[in-house]
């Protein structure tokens, strides 16, 4: 069965839904490709996904082991080429991590690796780099 049906919109720009939910994302090309940047660009999704896939595998994990990371979040920065063909040479993730406890420096490395086995870490091309970078910090209590 597909994943997803992608329409063309005109404007360059795309509709995709996801089959199975119903979930529509658009895309529009980014302003230096002849486009409005209204909206994600594919490559966009492409650096957005590797920082979601490792927050989602790292969660599975803290389930696993009883870690709340709750309320984290992740900056995410593509950097496109400067020639062509055009094309993403950097990904860089910035993990902030919020815990309700202070983590060991041997479990903060778990899912550090963790983080870099994610399932579109191991699918980029590896001449794009991945730059992941951990702030750890205890979340307040109210």
């Amino acid at each position: 069965m597909p994943t997803s049906k992608i329409t063309y919109l005109g404007e360059l720009r795309t509709e995709a839904v996801h089959l199975q939910s119903g979930t529509q994302i658009v895309t529009d090309a980014p302003v230096d490709n002849h486009g409005k940047g209204e909206a994600f660009s594919p490559t966009d999704l492409t650096a957005t996904s590797l920082g979601s896939c490792a927050m989602t595998i790292m969660g599975i994990t803290a389930r696993r082991d009883e870690i709340d990371f709750t309320g984290s979040t992740i900056e995410v920065t593509k950097i496109m080429s400067a020639d062509l063909p055009r094309r993403i040479v950097k990904i860089e993730v910035n993990f902030n991590m919020q815990t309700p406890e202070e983590l060991s420096e041997e479990v903060k490395q778990k899912y550090i690796r963790v983080a870099h086995t994610c399932p579109v870490a191991l699918s980029l091309h590896p001449d794009i780099a991945q730059v992941f970078n951990f702030n750890w910090h205890v979340a307040e209590t109210v």
